[in-house]
């Protein structure tokens, strides 16, 4: 069975998004091995360049500590798939690798050594989501994924 990770920075707090990310782990269980790795934020002494950069620095550092097989970096820079090609990337990826490792940066974003480290960079829009949202919409893709991977009967 393949094992995802899942690295992200910072912790949920509302009990709403931890309500769906239990629901999505529970969904994926039958697919795959999942490992969430929360790392607490560094956050920036001040909003300067040279303080939003050490911290991210500092993040990268923790971070590297967990990466494994495939990594995709989420970024709003990144290639940006639907969910039918995510499906065939993960099928793709499980033919070599027994591991996918996906990385969620802080609200700073992520360190470009852990950007430059990816196989992958995706993003899933333009627009800017807050950290802890982006893990339930991330969930929720890997899921959507593997249910099509499988032809089971939720996407659309």
């Amino acid at each position: 069975m393949i094992k995802i990770n899942i690295v992200a920075i910072g912790d949920i707090k509302e009990k709403y998004f931890t309500d769906a990310i239990k629901e999505y782990s529970k969904r994926l269980s039958r697919f795959a091995n999942l490992n969430i790795i929360e790392i607490k934020e560094n956050n920036p002494k001040s909003d300067s360049q040279k303080d939003i950069l050490s911290a991210l620095k500092k993040d990268a550092l923790e971070i590297k500590k967990h990466l494994s097989g495939f990594i995709i970096v989420l970024d709003v820079k990144g290639t940006e798939i639907d969910s039918v090609v995510l499906s065939k990337q993960i099928e793709k990826v499980t033919q070599t690798n027994s591991t996918i490792t996906f990385v969620i940066g802080a609200s700073n974003g992520l360190d470009e050594e852990i950007k430059n480290l990816a196989n992958l960079r995706l993003s899933f829009s333009k627009m800017t989501f807050p950290h802890q949202l982006m893990r339930v919409i991330l969930l929720e893709q890997i899921y959507r994924a593997f249910t099509i991977l499988n032809n089971i009967t939720y996407h659309k």
